[in-house]
């Protein structure tokens, strides 16, 4: 019996300081337990002869290919009713496009990292989480993955009702404007990636154990929520991917007069939230001269 207080004595004194949390964690950088990657470099060519670059990539293929398929066979179901109560809605396209983000990035976060979209992949490459030369393949196998999911997608619906269902390309809605629509895509894209930036963040991960298991959950409620409030607007891109890949399918007028704003407003937003993230999430200091 005595052998056992010991025991618990020695176990009580050996973790004498508690986790702390809250406000109290967030001022404890000195002794940190946690390590912060390196940034990665600006060009890697050695990437080029790794199986684990390609590997990545084939992920990101995969992953962009299979969110097409899901979310636009989702909307072409509710686009050809012509009442949406025998429908998902348009809670039940947030939900589809949501619920595969989360399933797609817990599926692919230990190979590629779980991108499926390059407004994220930008963006972490304006943070410097990965290098020029993988983030353009990664989004060069996005759009790829794109297109051939909403390829698949027509060719289940065949190419006259396909069509005639716009496709479930991207584009201003009638009452906005070119600026509207830009702006939506912005703030929604800005959520997004700084909801990525905060999941994935070194120092919650350490001191959180369950964040990166919980990482996909928020990452998919944040373009759950997202798609709640724009699909009134855009349809909700905030993923040029997507928006390129039902473009290229659909191809007729509708899908190309406004892509721009698809490229251009995810684009922006991911930048404004790696500058948030580098600037203040970060607190990376600025010497001045």
């Amino acid at each position: 019996m005595e052998g056992k207080e010991e025991d618990v004595r020695l176990g009580a004194n050996k973790f004498t300081e508690r986790q702390p949390i809250g406000t109290a964690a967030q001022t404890q950088d000195d002794g940190k337990d946690y390590s912060e990657p390196p940034p990665a470099p600006f060009f890697e060519p050695g990437e080029l002869t790794s199986w684990s670059f390609y590997r990545a990539g084939i992920a990101e293929f995969v992953a962009t290919f299979l969110f097409l398929y899901i979310t636009i066979l989702t909307v072409m179901g509710v686009v050809k009713e012509k009442t949406k109560c025998p429908t998902v809605g348009i809670q039940g396209i947030a939900w589809a496009f949501g619920g595969m983000i989360f399933a797609l990035v817990y599926c692919t976060a230990g190979i590629s990292g779980g991108h499926i979209n390059p407004a994220v992949t930008f963006g972490l490459f304006l943070a410097r989480k990965l290098s020029l030369t993988r983030a353009i393949f990664y989004m060069v196998m996005q759009c790829l993955g794109a297109i051939c999911g909403a390829g698949v997608v027509k060719g289940f619906m065949g190419k006259t009702q396909y069509g005639m269902l716009g496709g479930g390309a991207n584009s201003v809605a009638h009452g906005y404007t070119k600026g509207d629509g830009l702006g939506a895509e912005i703030v929604g894209t800005f959520v997004l990636v700084y909801t990525v930036f905060s999941a994935t963040d070194a120092k919650r991960s350490a001191r959180d154990s369950h964040v990166p298991i919980l990482a996909p959950l928020p990452i998919g409620f944040a373009v759950f929520l997202v798609h709640l409030a724009t699909i009134p607007i855009t349809g909700t891109g905030i993923n040029p991917a997507r928006s390129l890949g039902a473009a290229i399918i659909f191809n007729k007028d509708k899908g190309w007069d406004d892509h721009w704003i698809f490229w251009v407003g995810p684009f922006i937003g991911a930048a404004l939230a790696a500058l948030y993230h580098v600037v203040v999430i970060r607190a990376i200091p600025f010497k001045s001269k």
